[in-house]
């Protein structure tokens, strides 16, 4: 058996959040034997009504209403119903930090940042809120976003989901208008928009052209010329005025809260609000460790992890929104690291990868003294991915590999501060999440190849996709046209003790500057 390349210290495994979490859940539930992973995963999975209220008490999620029952139609999937008496506001917990703490630090290509504390962010989000309110836009409205990743782009998300509105990111196409066929079925009432495209005084009417539903048009735009009437308006005049405290519109627990690109659905998926929130936090607070103090580098403008990281706003953390690091030369992203002091770096396998291909030794050349966890999302790292972290970049540093999906803006297998790290294999499934490799008629497997899939709902289940009013489309596409299992799409091995292996990781180079013995 494999020798693990990382096992956490006694004081990590004492200070992790997942570890105060048993310490929780064993006193509110008499259960002693919670005390690894292994039984709290499958408490979790098996008592699915009593887990994830303990989850929504240990994150201090805020809420009102009646959390009894906790699950409705257990039985269906898709169609389960989780907290349906439950009224909340995912933007109130967003927000829930209002002091002179960094919320976010947004860097240009240039090198150039910029920060926003809690109060002042939060202070942004009233502004653009009222504004958005008097523009019309109101609970169920679409609100479409083609704006690059910065400070803006987190404003405009959150004064749109504070009144209850549905968030469309779109992707941003430099030079390029939104794709009209996409906004179109989309029907926006308010489109924010960005990027070089977005200084060409003809885009506004060429919007509102592919999109007649669009009632206005705020426009980020470089200085230039820009035909200001009451359908168009400049980001810095949107809301110019101060405004008052938000008020929260609390909705229901599976009120739309994102609408996001699917590779499935050409219109989109659309993502339940409560499910996110108790599905981001508990991985983001339980499997990530994220904390108060904690500096977050997002190196990717991937649109599911950038809306997954934005959560962690709730933890008080400080998001650095750095995604023209990752294009830029390879040793630009370690400088950033150490520039702003980061705790967690948050990319992708390709940036891995091209920092080995640049021979780049990450631990000889920076200090990278406050680094403990590394998060890689999209396509499974491979094993030599593995032995490059450990072998070039940091001894002393958690690697938590992902496997989610863009469908899924969550986890099925994620990383644990609590378990050795095996090379090749990602450290567990998720709490909650009744995950399996199985063959063709369904079966479990365990140690043979198969398919990663989910045989249980979970809050954060996608509502279904935009415009497929009977679910069909939805029910095909990522049930297999088979109620009670998610499709993942991604072969995989359950192993002995727990991980999971990628059968098809992400490409690496064919050399790299260091390895390490994983005899």
């Amino acid at each position: 058996m494999n020798k693990p390349l990382w096992e956490p210290s006694d004081e990590r495994i004492e200070r992790a959040n997942l570890n105060r979490f048993m310490r929780f859940v064993r006193e509110q539930t008499g259960n002693d034997d919670i005390r690894r992973y292994a039984p709290l995963y499958d408490f979790s999975v098996r008592h699915p009504a009593r887990f994830w209220p303990l989850v929504w008490e240990f994150c201090g999620i805020r809420a009102s209403g009646d959390f009894d029952p906790v699950l409705v139609d257990a039985e269906q999937m898709p169609g389960a119903r989780w907290f349906p008496e439950v009224r909340l506001n995912v933007a109130q917990n967003l927000l829930r930090f209002r002091d002179d703490r960094p919320a976010l630090v947004a860097c240009d290509a240039a090198g150039a940042s910029h920060t926003l504390s809690y109060a002042a962010l939060h202070g942004e989000v009233a502004r653009v809120a009222q504004a958005l309110a008097r523009a019309g836009v109101g609970a169920g409205d679409r609100v479409a976003a083609a704006l690059p990743p910065g400070t803006e782009r987190v404003i405009a998300l959150l004064a749109t989901i504070v009144l209850g509105a549905l968030w469309a990111p779109l992707p941003v196409r430099e030079d390029a208008l939104p794709d009209p066929a996409y906004l179109a079925e989309l029907a926006p009432k308010l489109l924010f928009v960005g990027g070089r495209a977005a200084a060409d005084p003809s885009l506004p009417a060429a919007l509102r052209h592919a999109a007649p539903s669009l009632a206005t048009v705020v426009v980020l735009a470089p200085p230039g010329p820009l035909a200001v009437t009451d359908a168009v308006v400049s980001w810095a005049a949107f809301g110019a005025e101060e405004a008052p405290v938000p008020a929260f519109e609390l909705l229901p627990f599976a009120h739309p809260l994102y609408l996001l690109p699917s590779a499935s659905a050409t219109a989109g998926i659309v993502h339940g609000a409560g499910g996110t929130l108790i599905q981001h936090l508990k991985e983001l607070v339980l499997h990530l460790d994220l904390k108060r103090e904690d500096r977050i580098v997002l190196a990717t403008d991937d649109l599911p992890t950038w809306h997954w990281l934005v959560s962690a706003l709730a933890v008080g953390a400080t998001l650095v929104l750095d995604a023209a690091i990752a294009d830029a030369a390879p040793e630009a992203l370690w400088d950033r690291l150490d520039e702003v002091g980061a705790s967690v770096l948050v990319t992708r396998s390709r940036t891995l990868a091209a920092a080995a291909a640049a021979g780049l030794t990450p631990m000889h050349t920076h200090k990278l003294q406050n680094l403990r966890t590394i998060a890689v999302t999209g396509p499974a790292p491979p094993a030599e991915a593995y032995d490059y972290v450990y072998g070039a970049i940091k001894q002393r540093v958690l690697l938590a590999a992902v496997a989610g999906g863009p469908d899924l803006v969550s986890c099925l297998a994620i990383g644990n501060p609590l378990l050795p790290i095996h090379r090749g294999e990602l450290q567990c499934r998720g709490l909650g999440m009744r995950v399996e490799v199985i063959d063709a008629d369904g079966r479990p497997l365990r140690d043979e190849e198969g398919e990663l899939a989910c045989l249980a709902p979970f809050p954060a289940l996608p509502l279904g996709f935009w415009n497929d009013p009977d679910g069909e489309r939805y029910r095909q596409a990522c049930f297999g046209g088979r109620e009670g299992t998610w499709h993942q799409g991604v072969r995989a091995r359950l192993t002995s003790r727990d991980g999971i292996v990628v059968a098809d990781p992400a490409p690496w180079p064919a050399a790299s500057p260091t390895a390490v013995s994983a005899a």
